[in-house]
């Protein structure tokens, strides 16, 4: 994922920003809570494709 793209991406639910994960290839939500899915490369910045966060993971 490049630096810069990671900068300009926001969820789009809180508006806050985005931790990348390379191992689970996920953007990450703390605020809301949801973790993005990255397809070929592409961002899937949608709510109802996002998956919740457990609080371990949170955590972690």
């Amino acid at each position: 994922m490049d630096n810069k793209l990671l900068e300009l991406l926001v969820c789009p639910v809180t508006k806050g920003p985005l931790d990348y994960h390379r191992d689970t290839q996920e953007l990450i939500s703390r605020s809301a809570r949801l973790a993005y899915p990255i397809r070929d490369g592409i961002p899937v910045l949608l709510e109802n494709e996002a998956r919740p966060l457990t609080d371990a993971e949170l955590e972690s």
